[in-house]
């Protein structure tokens, strides 16, 4: 079965005056958002013997273009970071010819820093795909479906997608990434991976993860390093504008980019083997996932951060938005009680500025707490309440 599905980054992609660098996880529908703009080339980096012919040969790419029809042109190159000297060609191209554009895509920024590329500042709009958003799927969603097999595009539209998410893991995580980690102990990387994905939506502690995995704490700091660098974790840092006399955490929480991905390294593939807790900490870790990506993908330049402290006070996500400041609180159950704001109200004594107090659940109905906050379904929190943040 065939479904369309219109990204919120096409319109920009396809209508910026510029070149686009456009980076996100593997099979996360890069490729295909670039391929309904209907390039004039394309120039597959993942495949094999592209990929050699234009590593044997540095200047082809410039003869092929030279040879496209004159007018306006555009130019696909997928997965560009297998070739990171190549964006020195591109950018030769692009200050010789005013109606050439590139697409570019790659999905390691890593790769691209350890080939010294020329990240063409100026010429280029950077910009960022995740998974499937909840505004792009509209009223083909279904939360249950997203929190356990994950939003990546094809996992979630095809009836087959559930199957594919184990040869994801297999053939990208644990072997192209693996090979990032520049390590020959691939064993220690696998389990790192596995507790990773284990304690994903928590607080990085990197002596306890040491400690757990039995891998020394560099070990593991390289290894988190590599998955934030090919965009497969979320880091989400810690809100630390309190009184001296709080003491904030500064670790950040870490979430993997989709949460099908991550149940996958853990073995967890059918949806009725989740307990109630574990549907609850997903439940919390999709919706940061659904802010953090509006944010970037609407270029809001909000300030996202969460607040835990060495009292036990905790607030899932703080939104700073011009001067507002928003605190959220994300329970998955259907029905809300007073005694679940408390976090909320004490942060807000916390921070010493005056809060606009959330509390997101799974019931039907919106619910006015007189001096503790709003209560507000999942859904009309995502419909309303966070596209009107400035």
């Amino acid at each position: 079965m065939t479904h369309v599905i219109e990204r919120i980054l096409q319109p920009r992609v396809a209508g910026h005056p510029k070149s686009v660098l456009l980076l996100g996880p593997r099979q996360v529908g890069k490729s295909t958002l670039c391929l309904k703009l209907e390039p004039s080339l394309v120039v597959n980096l993942a495949d094999e013997e592209t990929f050699r012919q234009h590593l044997n040969d540095p200047g082809l790419i410039r003869r092929i273009v030279d040879a496209l029809p004159e007018g306006p042109r555009l130019v696909l190159v997928d997965e560009v970071q297998r070739l990171p000297n190549m964006l020195n060609t591109v950018q030769a191209l692009l200050d010789s010819r005013d109606s050439l554009r590139f697409l570019l895509t790659g999905s390691s920024a890593r790769k691209l820093r350890r080939g010294r590329a020329n990240l063409l500042p100026g010429r280029v709009l950077l910009e960022y795909l995740a998974p499937l958003v909840y505004w792009e799927i509209g009223d083909r969603f279904d939360l249950r479906k997203a929190l356990t097999i994950g939003t990546l595009p094809e996992v979630y539209l095809q009836d087959y997608g559930a199957d594919i998410l184990e040869s994801y893991v297999a053939g990208y995580l644990r072997e192209e990434i693996q090979a990032e980690a520049l390590t020959r102990d691939l064993a220690s990387y696998s389990r790192f991976l596995d507790l990773a994905a284990e304690l994903s939506g928590q607080y990085l502690n990197y002596s306890k993860v040491a400690s757990d995995s039995e891998i020394n704490k560099d070990a593991v700091r390289r290894y988190m390093e590599i998955l934030a660098d090919t965009l497969l974790v979320e880091l989400l840092p810690s809100f630390t504008e309190v009184g001296k006399e709080r003491r904030a955490r500064q670790k950040d929480k870490f979430i993997f980019f989709d949460l099908g991905v991550r149940n996958s390294l853990l073995g967890r593939r059918n949806p009725a083997y989740f307990s109630r807790e574990e549907l609850g900490s997903l439940f919390e870790q999709w919706m940061i996932l659904q802010v953090l990506y509006y944010n970037r993908v609407h270029r809001k330049g909000w300030r996202i951060s969460s607040y835990r402290d060495a009292m036990g006070v905790e607030v899932d996500l703080v939104i700073e938005s011009g001067t507002d400041c928003i605190a959220v609180e994300f329970k998955s159950s259907s029905r809300v009680y007073e005694k679940m704001f408390r976090g909320l109200v004490r942060f807000e004594q916390i921070a010493r500025r005056k809060i606009k107090r959330y509390l997101v659940y799974q019931g039907e109905f919106e619910q006015r707490f007189e001096h503790l906050g709003l209560a507000v379904p999942y859904r009309r929190f995502l419909d309303r309440v966070v596209p009107e943040l400035s």
